[in-house]
């Protein structure tokens, strides 16, 4: 594996080319990653902060903050407004009903909670918390908010998602010599970041309970 991957940066393209393709590429998979919750736009974000560390381009961080955090406002603006159309039919459409697939129960009734006592707030947190945005999201659409609402709180959320991932990729970069070691470790730490809370959960589901008396 390791030999594979040195192999690949010796046939990597030239950095114009790696820009004109990676910006674009970014764009795309973060879009997704915010209409179809299961790619990971956290990991994407990070690996190209990676790559614009070893960038002697100017700006090419400043690109991927701009780039990473525009995709992800404009997916999840239009993944609200499926969502609100959703609400508004009789029939409900099948956007609602993947959002209310990916928000258990307990999880959509402490965002309801938390979004009642915090208001806008709440949104940036749940971007910056694995698997909290959708929940936020349907509370927010079960609350009634309109999408210019939930766009004005989103917004500071995808900056701040963008910032935090970005941060781990830069620290990857700049604590590795080959780009590639540096998108490994960034990729390895945004799974185990993405993957505590499950962890967690499990943990305190399969404790046992200790009762008193």
């Amino acid at each position: 594996m390791i030999r594979l991957a040195a192999a690949v940066t010796t046939v990597v393209p030239p950095e114009s080319t790696q820009q004109a393709l990676g910006y674009p590429s970014l764009f795309l998979l973060v879009l997704i990653g915010a209409l179809v919750p299961v790619v990971p736009t956290g990991a994407l974000v990070s690996s190209a902060a990676v790559v614009a560390v070893h960038q002697t381009a100017p700006f090419s961080l400043a690109l991927v903050f701009v780039t990473a955090s525009l995709a992800a406002v404009l997916g999840d603006a239009a993944l609200y407004w499926l969502g609100r159309r959703g609400l508004g039919s009789k029939n409900g459409s099948r956007w609602l009903e993947a959002i209310r697939s990916r928000a258990p129960e307990d999880r959509l009734a402490q965002a309801q909670e938390k979004l009642t006592e915090h208001g806008v707030a709440v949104l940036v947190l749940s971007r910056l918390v694995p698997a909290g945005r959708i929940p936020v999201m349907l509370a927010c659409l079960l609350a009634g908010w309109p999408l210019r609402r939930f766009s004005r709180g989103n917004l500071p959320a995808c900056l701040a998602w963008a910032a935090t991932y970005q941060v781990i990729g830069i620290l990857g970069g700049s604590l590795f010599r080959e780009p590639w070691e540096g998108v490994a470790a960034a990729i390895a730490v945004t799974v185990l970041v993405g993957a505590a809370p499950a962890v967690w959960r499990r943990l305190r589901r399969s404790a046992p309970v200790h009762r008193s008396g």
